[in-house]
């Protein structure tokens, strides 16, 4: 494989790091093909006008954030606007200290586009709005931009877009806002742009300052948030976008909250968002959320404990082991088999020799030899994920590289592989917050 040298080192620092890389994922995918299959499916849905929320669970180290990365290299590709964030003590769903408009705030500063994939997306996607309303006149009218008749009828385009969004909840003032965008972008004036910028970000602190500077009498807060994005969705269709996708990971901190009331409210939200999305009053807009097994189906603190999420998210009486079903809104992450993982160490190492432009040492019994190890350790087939496969693989490579006398079978033979269970993050939890249950 020919891979650019900046995409084969973020993906080995990445790995190295336990984190997933953000370029260079289909160098490096193997299976989930079923997975990525039917997020797909739902993807041609959002670009249809419907909308669709999906959970991914799996344990730490499982490849739900592979997954997450991969499908949002997928919808860029595929015209979509992708918003992504971490949820984290500081960013809730819903919050009494501004956590909810934390994760609004870090989903707008991470709106990316496929040309602008490392996000701050928002002002050239306003930009480029404009200019594509402006062309699309001049190729209809035939005038020039410096035609006296050609602001209005551009204004009047700008007017039908508007218009459409007046009827959604709080859209009259995200349409205002988005005429003043556009009258300064006519008069170069920059100033009175950041200020609209600023506004849909999420930065006004109080009513009176966006009054003064804006003349709209309200802000983005906890509790509407995500009207905003149900707004958004349908602005970046009209933008000439596929849609908006919405990707949210370590829903486990949820989960971590001490306070049940708090943990209750942060799940009727995300009742409201699942609601809005299957039942049609969203439209163009993609959710998937991940999250661990327990943070899911704990029936004290997990989404389960809220009983109108649990009867609609719960797997039904037909459901076996070994047989899953990936149009459930809930997608249950399998470990990767010891072919694919083995499929996987081996473009791995492909990868690690043309980065540090050396001969592959490595044969295809070094690799089998290396993944019966890591398979054979105590409690391996249940608990060992990817993310542990991975590093051990790569420091293996490193340590290779480094020392060219060494060979590969004396190293894995020599190597002591202890294993560390990590259900301690998952399994413990419960225990490790009880203490705090108010």
């Amino acid at each position: 494989m020919k891979i650019p040298r900046r995409i084969s080192i973020a993906i080995i620092n990445s790995l190295k790091g336990g984190v997933v890389p953000r370029v260079g994922l289909p160098y490096i995918t193997v299976g989930r093909e079923t997975e990525i299959a039917a997020l797909l499916h739902d993807v041609d849905i959002i670009a249809e006008g419907g909308a669709s929320f999906r959970f991914i669970v799996g344990k730490y180290g499982s490849g739900k954030s592979f997954l997450l990365q991969t499908i949002r290299n997928y919808v860029m590709d595929r015209n979509f606007v992708v918003a992504d964030a971490d949820l984290s003590p500081e960013r809730r769903l819903q919050g009494t200290k501004g956590q909810g408009l934390a994760t609004y705030k870090e989903l707008i500063q991470n709106m990316s586009t496929k040309t602008r994939p490392e996000g701050g997306a928002l002002t050239l996607i306003l930009d480029r709005w404009i200019s594509g309303i402006q062309t699309e006149t001049a190729t209809e009218s035939g005038l020039g931009f410096d035609d006296a008749s050609f602001s209005g009828l551009v204004e009047k385009k700008i007017y039908s877009v508007v218009q459409s969004l007046n009827e959604m909840v709080h859209g009259f003032d995200f349409a205002k806002l988005l005429t003043i965008y556009y009258r300064s972008y006519l008069q170069g004036d920059d100033e009175s742009k950041a200020k609209v910028v600023k506004w849909f970000r999420g930065e006004y602190v109080n009513k009176t300052e966006a009054k003064a500077e804006l003349g709209v009498n309200i802000i983005i807060g906890d509790d509407d948030w995500y009207e905003y994005i149900k707004l958004f969705a349908a602005f970046l269709r009209k933008a000439g976008y596929s849609g908006l996708m919405i990707l949210v990971d370590e829903l486990v901190n949820i989960y971590k909250i001490p306070n049940s009331i708090t943990r209750q409210y942060n799940y009727e939200k995300l009742l409201t968002m699942y609601n809005d999305t299957l039942q049609g009053r969203a439209r163009h807009l993609g959710i998937i959320m991940c999250g661990t097994p327990q943070c899911i189906e704990d029936n004290r603190r997990g989404v389960f404990s809220y009983e109108a999420l649990r009867s609609r998210l719960e797997e039904g009486r037909f459901s076996l082991d070994g047989l899953k079903d990936v149009l459930a809104p809930v997608i249950k992450l399998s470990p990767l088999t010891h072919e694919e993982m083995l499929v996987l160490i081996e473009k791995l190492a492909d990868i690690h020799a043309g980065l540090f432009e050396y001969q592959r040492t490595l044969t295809q019994d070094d690799l089998v030899n290396f993944i019966k190890i890591e398979f054979s350790r105590i409690g391996a087939d249940t608990n060992i994920t990817p993310r542990e496969v991975i590093r051990d693989f790569i420091e293996v490579l490193n340590i290779v590289h480094q020392n060219p006398k060494i060979k590969i079978s004396e190293l894995l033979e020599a190597q002591s592989f202890s294993y560390a269970k990590p259900a301690l993050a998952e399994g413990t939890l419960a225990k490790e917050y009880e203490e705090f249950e108010l």
